[in-house]
């Protein structure tokens, strides 16, 4: 186990190397650089060339990588020219509402798709079954953002059950009880959003693996020594079928973060989502280098997290 683990966490290491050289060429690509908008546009050439080279932006790539990635990894990852804030400060300022909104989404997530994917897959073939798999189809139809405008739409501004922007309602105090059930609630419809069209996979492969063991061997003999119907549910078939549904655990951080990109954005949601795409817009290149970086090792992380949780459930994976 020990083994696997120590050689999955080895092989991250060129992972992360490629990407930090991928998104440096990335940044480097995009229009302006890290003196784009921290100059007076009255300064004569002569001045801004000067600025240019004490910045080190006429180095080699390679010295200008190096530079990058060294003061990266002591937590130094630029200045922000749009806020005139280091990046690491604003990241901290958004990072907080983003892990809040991938939080309640992953509860929301398995509050639905585990109810409705035993029910499914238990009693597949009726009209439960046939209800819950047209859901799960036209979740696997509509665009994440398509879904997210209309429920913002519908239950926002129809009904106006729930805000429709922002993380707090303002002039409460931080650390009080209004404040949190204001975070709560500011969550509350883009987080259900989001979580309605991403368990559809889960639903569905729940179903799966519910209908495909009840089917083996062991069930049937669990069945033939008189075993209640629920005991052989609970005991045998729904512990089974929740494994692998636990291995990938870690791919939901993935998709969470592609998806938050969408729903903070549509929500006006202030997280890192929001924070990038307003970033690209605005030519913010040191904060979109850095927040491509941290969704890109988020991304590697919660690849690692689902690897261990397989091998552990299923250990003839590991390598040897």
């Amino acid at each position: 186990m020990w083994t696997f683990t120590i050689r999955r966490i080895l092989i991250m290491i060129p992972q992360l190397f490629v990407l930090s050289v991928v998104i440096f060429f990335l940044a480097k690509m995009m229009p302006g650089d890290a003196l784009t908008g921290l100059i007076d546009p009255n300064i004569g050439p002569e001045a801004i060339e000067r600025q240019r080279e004490r910045l080190g932006l006429n180095n080699p790539w390679y010295v200008q990588y190096f530079d990058w990635i060294t003061k990266a990894l002591q937590g130094d990852l630029g200045q922000s020219f749009r806020f005139k804030l280091p990046v690491t400060e604003l990241i901290e300022q958004r990072m907080w509402n983003s892990v809040w909104l991938s939080v309640v989404t992953l509860i929301f997530t398995y509050l639905i798709a585990i109810p409705l994917g035993v029910i499914s897959g238990r009693y597949n073939d009726t009209i439960a079954d046939r209800t819950i798999t047209t859901y799960t189809y036209i979740g696997f139809a509509a665009p994440l953002f398509i879904f997210a405008l209309v429920m913002l739409f519908i239950f926002g501004f129809k009904l106006q059950w729930f805000p429709t922007g922002g993380s707090v309602a303002p002039g409460l105090t931080p650390g009080t009880f209004d404040y949190f059930l204001s975070k709560l609630y500011h969550l509350m419809l883009p987080a259900l959003s989001m979580a309605l069209i991403t368990t559809v996979s889960t639903v569905q492969y729940l179903r799966s693996e519910i209908i495909d063991i009840k089917h083996k061997e062991f069930i049937l003999t669990a069945r033939s020594k008189g075993a209640s119907e629920s005991r052989v549910y609970n005991r045998h078939i729904f512990r089974n079928s929740l494994l692998p549904i636990a291995a990938f655990f870690g791919y939901e951080i993935t998709f969470l973060i592609g998806g938050s990109v969408f729903i903070e954005n549509i929500f006006s949601y202030p997280g890192m989502g929001e924070l990038f795409i307003s970033s690209i817009t605005q030519r913010d290149t040191s904060v979109v280098a850095a927040l491509v970086l941290l969704f890109g090792i988020a991304s590697i992380l919660g690849a690692l997290i689902s690897d261990i949780i397989l091998s552990i459930i299923d250990p003839r994976i590991r390598i040897k």
